[in-house]
């Protein structure tokens, strides 16, 4: 007998803005059509929730990789999530109260028997900017606080810091501030709205000027190269999306040490899609949204990643359906 094919469901923003040859969810739609895989399309306003039940308007999708016209929608329906075999969640920041109902609805799809990537309430409990306290050992001098006065001494502790959100991503509202700076008082009244919004502050590396590497992790294990993204001139931020240059780099040993420090409780919450973020020797984010780079690096050293995450995938529902 025919084995029926592999449904695969994905929580994104509208794929018809998205930059198809730099998008990491892409590739893994395609690696997935590739295998046969059945493809259902969800925004996040598609979710909903009916007596306990989470239910979602989908619509069949197809993809190729063009520069244009790189989708196509099916038939639309209405469906239970629970009867799909795998749900992506790749909805980017920011990471709202939205995005955490969002993780309501898929945990309620979890326990209805669909494989959830990455885990919902692994997504409500490793904010990307925050999850580093659970490593000090990887990470630079850190400090979350309300406090605007609290951030004034750690910033006279190391005389230059970066000040961010924890809700962020693109490197919005990232700010490089050192002593003396006239603008502080601003930075600080609108990052922590006055002294009622948490905000992060980080020693200042220099190593910046070197990239910031974005390692991938599937389900714990490093691809063996990060993109280096290096900050264009006039920049502090070496986000692509904030203008930075994407060079590829081998990990080193302190990379790698920094992998297998985080690789146990990655497993373990059920986060499988991971991008760490690396600067000099030090872990500044955990990223566990929807990771970006696997385009980049694929091209630079004719890697598949998306290929060796539908492989985790495939592994994880055979697991499933044995237990």
């Amino acid at each position: 007998m025919r084995q029926a094919a592999i449904k695969l469901a994905v929580v994104m923003d509208p794929i018809g803005s998205i930059k198809p040859a730099k998008d990491t969810t892409l590739a893994m739609l395609l690696a997935a059509q590739a295998r046969g895989w059945m493809l259902h399309y969800l925004e996040q306003t598609d979710l909903y929730l009916r007596d306990g039940e989470a239910r979602a308007r989908a619509r069949f999708l197809k993809v190729q990789d063009t520069p244009s016209d790189w989708f196509s929608f099916g038939e639309e329906q209405d469906m239970s999530l629970g009867s799909v075999d795998v749900i992506l969640m790749r909805k980017d920041p920011p990471f709202d109260m939205e995005y955490i109902y969002s993780t309501y609805l898929l945990e309620r799809a979890e326990q209805a028997g669909a494989l959830v990537i990455n885990r919902p309430q692994a997504l409500r409990d490793a904010n990307e900017k925050a999850y580093t306290a659970w490593f000090p050992q990887c990470s630079p001098p850190t400090l979350m606080t309300h406090d605007m006065g609290r951030i004034r001494q750690f910033l006279a502790e190391h005389k230059k810091i970066v000040l961010k959100p924890l809700e962020g991503m693109g490197g919005t509202l990232v700010f490089v501030i050192a002593e003396g700076d006239p603008n502080l008082s601003v930075v600080l009244e609108t990052l922590t709205e006055h002294g009622t919004h948490l905000t992060i502050a980080q020693k200042y590396l220099p190593e910046i000027s070197e990239g910031d590497k974005r390692i991938l992790l599937i389900d714990g294990e490093p691809v063996p190269y990060a993109l280096a993204r290096v900050p264009a001139p006039g920049e502090s931020r070496g986000n692509l999306a904030a203008g930075g240059n994407g060079i590829g780099v081998p990990l080193t040993t302190r990379d790698r040490w920094i992998c297998g420090q985080v690789a146990t409780s990655l497993r373990g919450k059920g986060l499988l899609f991971v991008g760490l973020d690396v600067i000099g020797n030090y872990l500044t984010e955990i990223n566990v949204t929807s990771p970006t780079c696997a385009r980049e690096l694929d091209k630079l050293y004719g890697l598949n990643i998306a290929e060796q995450f539908m492989d985790v995938i495939a592994r994880k529902l055979s697991e499933k359906q044995r237990t």
